[in-house]
């Protein structure tokens, strides 16, 4: 069984990336990209879907023991893990050096006191679990071969094969360091170089101090803002410039549960918000190359703009099921592509266009296509902004008008007046103003409950949904004003937790509900984050930083968080790591941190 998604450290190097559990059991890898199929799917099934462990030998029948400590090896993605045991205490550590050819994840043992009986465990199963590669020796190399695909394996530690798996058996003193390596390479080219797992530890360090360097936020969080910076960065293809929502599919919004999706995609959303983070850190490469990769993007049929891309621009995701793997703790389908990708969100927009005015507010190069880009994007609002939509969470139900929706509409036609007024681009600037005005009239006229003091979901509904949280730090109406603190009260009371923590919408328990899927979901971290904003935009900072202190506990011991905070059984939930939980951290420890509402 695989472990709790908590229990997982993330290494990566910008292309790919593999999740490592506490006993040194690699349990998710996809190689060469993100997207590809996964060589190690033990995280969505059984050890018979693919793994690696690395660990202290144990018997067979034992639960693999697991490490007394690990930690990242400071401000990098290195993940260093110790046992401690009868014998002595021995470390792995386990990286993905950033790549200029083959993909190689490295996991070097150390000895560092007595001697340590270890054993690593390999078993490759292709095509997410289902395909059995030819493991054979080719000059003293073991390699896998499935297809298209072939994976190398280099280490001097002596192996063997058995029931289809590979072993090594060995035993580590003081000082001892051995090496273990899989490379990647299409199976019709020459094999990959010999991995030199000591230099490339080396050049991998370097990469993550220089870095980290550039990170120009220094207050009291520095810590949980740095390491969601890197998870951030690991999450970005370096080749595109193209930003993941996360390195996983089908880790479960639900335990058990049918809430199961395919997040390595690039969704304008998340990479947006993603890039807003980076620029107000000081990252201005990482959004340059986010801007080029959207221009790509969408070039070609820009009124058509898609929720999600691929992670090079491609279209097409088309979402099927994978019936083979019963899915992480049972919780099945699993899938991979996303049939969301055709949806209309027409939030969307105004997310793209928020990104790109922040790019020019923060004096990123102007790029004429990008202003081009804006002003078609608003030619498109202004014929479709009032028409129903999937909203912000994509809901596989009706269309519905998503207050939510119609707000970054605003927020798109707001920002594209202020490019125009800055000079930088040219535009009907009367006519949109009476746009931007129609707008915000028809939200407050049409998503507004005037007998509880709040916004709703969508027009006419009822429900709260934690999206109507933005509407104060987008500019559409003032913290002060009594109708954004009724919503926040609103929010708080009804969509709260017993923790605190808030959810998206109100679920249906069981039948299907506003969403269009049975079941329930967990407090969804984005949105507690965005209650924290709040609250110090309406002078409550105290209440702004505990809840804020309160998110920041639920992190792993490595820093990271999932999408969402299952109440019940307290634990992590969704896919992970997850850029939309990371991104709005930083984002309230900047506010707070302005704010000067922290201890200490």
């Amino acid at each position: 069984m695989a472990g709790r998604i908590e229990d997982y450290a993330l290494i990566g190097d910008m292309q790919t990336a593999a999740l490592v559990c506490r006993d040194g059991t690699v349990d998710w890898l996809c190689l060469p990209r993100f997207d590809s199929h996964a060589i190690f799917a033990g995280l969505l099934g059984t050890e018979e879907h693919g793994f690696w462990r690395l660990g202290p030998a144990h018997a067979s029948d034992a639960q693999p023991p697991t490490a007394a400590r690990r930690g990242y090896r400071g401000d990098s993605l290195i993940l260093e893990s110790e046992w401690d045991t009868p014998r002595g205490t021995v470390r792995v550590t386990d990286f993905m050096p950033p790549r200029d050819g083959a993909p190689q994840l490295i996991r070097i043992v150390e000895g560092v006191s007595g001697r340590v009986p270890m054993r690593s465990t390999l078993r490759m199963r292709f095509s997410y679990g289902r395909v059995v590669p030819w493991v054979h020796k080719h000059e003293g190399r073991t390699v896998a071969v499935a297809g298209p695909d072939s994976v190398w394996f280099d280490t001097t530690a002596e192996t063997y094969g058995k029931s289809l798996t590979t072993y090594a058996d060995f035993t580590v003193a003081p000082g001892d360091r051995i090496a273990f390596t899989i490379s990647w390479e299409p199976s019709h080219k020459q094999p990959p170089p010999l991995p030199e797992p000591e230099q490339s530890l080396e050049a991998t360090e370097e990469f993550w101090r220089e870095w980290v360097e550039h990170c120009t936020y220094h207050g009291p969080y520095r810590e949980a803002v740095i390491r969601s910076l890197i998870t951030l960065k690991a999450l970005t293809y370096a080749p595109t410039g193209g930003i993941v929502a996360a390195p996983t599919t089908s880790l479960p919004e639900d335990i058990g549960g049918v809430r199961n999706w395919d997040y390595r995609y690039t969704w304008l959303r998340d990479a947006a918000i993603t890039l807003s983070s980076l620029l107000r850190t000081g990252y201005r490469e990482e959004a340059r190359a986010w801007r080029e990769w959207l221009l790509r993007a969408v070039a070609g049929d820009p009124e058509n703009l898609q929720i999600m891309y691929g992670i090079a621009g491609e279209r097409e995701l088309g979402e099927a099921e994978l019936d083979w793997l019963p899915g992480y703790e049972n919780s099945g389908p699993v899938r991979v592509g996303n049939g969301a990708a055709h949806q209309l969100q027409l939030d969307v927009y105004g997310e793209v266009t928020e990104a790109l005015h922040l790019g020019h507010m923060t004096g990123l190069a102007r790029n004429d296509y990008a202003s081009l880009l804006q002003l078609k994007l608003i030619r498109y609002l202004e014929r479709h902004w009032d028409e129903p939509d999937e909203g912000i969470w994509e809901v596989r139900g009706p269309r519905r008008h998503f207050v939510h929706s119609k707000v970054m509409a605003w927020v798109a036609v707001d920002r594209t007046i202020k490019l125009i007024e800055s000079g930088d681009a040219d535009g009907p600037l009367e006519r949109w103003r009476e746009l931007r005005d129609d707008i915000h009239r028809d939200v407050c006229e049409k998503g507004y409950d005037k007998e509880r003091n709040t916004f709703t979901q969508s027009y006419g509904s009822k429900e709260l949904d934690a999206s109507l949280l933005l509407i104060p730090q987008m500019g559409f109406l003032p913290p002060d004003d009594k109708r954004v603190i009724g919503t926040i009260e609103a929010i708080q009371r009804e969509l709260s937790t017993t923790d605190g923590f808030i959810l998206r919408y109100p679920t249906s328990g069981g039948a299907e509900g506003v969403d269009g899927l049975p079941g329930d979901e967990g407090a969804f971290l984005a949105c507690s984050f965005w209650m924290a904003d709040d609250l110090a935009m309406i002078g409550r900072v105290d209440e702004a930083r505990k809840l804020f202190e309160k998110l920041l506990s639920l992190r792993n011991d490595l820093g990271l968080l999932a999408e969402e905070w299952d109440p019940r059984l307290k634990r992590q939930v969704g896919n992970f790591p997850q850029a939309f939980s990371h991104v709005p951290l930083i984002d309230t420890a900047l506010r707070l941190t302005a704010s000067g509402a922290y201890g200490g």
